[in-house]
Formats: C-alpha cells, sequence, structure tokens
C-alpha cells in the first residue's frame, strides 16, 4: 500500500500519525483514502468545492505531482507522497 507522510503541523488532525499508509492507485485516490481515514485532514487539504487547496503540495520521488499527472499520477505499492503544506506569513 502506498504511504502519505504527514507533517508535524498536519499530525494532530492525524491522530499524531507521521506516516499513513492508504489505498487507491492514484495520488487522488490516495489523498481521498487518508481523508476517509482522518476527516478532520479535509478542511486542511481541501476547498469547499472538494478541490485540493492551492498551497498543499504532494511530492514523489522528488516530484511535485503538478509536474507528473497531478491526482492521475499512477502510485505503485511501495511509493511515499511527501504532503507538505506551503507556509506564509511573519514579518519581513
Amino acid at each position: 500500500m502506498p504511504t502519505i507522510r504527514i507533517p508535524t503541523p498536519l499530525r494532530a488532525y492525524a491522530a499524531g500519525r507521521a506516516r499513513v499508509q492508504v489505498s487507491g492507485s492514484t495520488a487522488g485516490q490516495a489523498l481521498q483514502d487518508l481523508i476517509r481515514q482522518y476527516p478532520a485532514l479535509r478542511p486542511h487539504l481541501f476547498s469547499a468545492d472538494d478541490q485540493p487547496r492551492a498551497f498543499v503540495n504532494l511530492f514523489l520521488d522528488g516530484n511535485n505531482l503538478r509536474d507528473l499527472q497531478g491526482m492521475d499520477t499512477r502510485l505503485q505499492d511501495d511509493d511515499v507522497l511527501l504532503l507538505i503544506p506551503s507556509i506564509a506569513g511573519g514579518r519581513i
């Protein structure tokens, strides 16, 4: 089963887990399974129209899924998706 690595700021919404095994043959299916397992993650990853938020980035083997086939990117059983939300704010 593919795995999604959860960043520290989002682990509180995933029962403290750093890694979650998910089912699905595409990145989109894997992300939907993650939400099925941990519904509290939904507002942090998806907009009201159920689209992935613009600031949420998923990487596979060092490649941003946006540079591959997006949510249709095919996954192998041993793949690890790295979930990285963009962080903004602060002072310059």
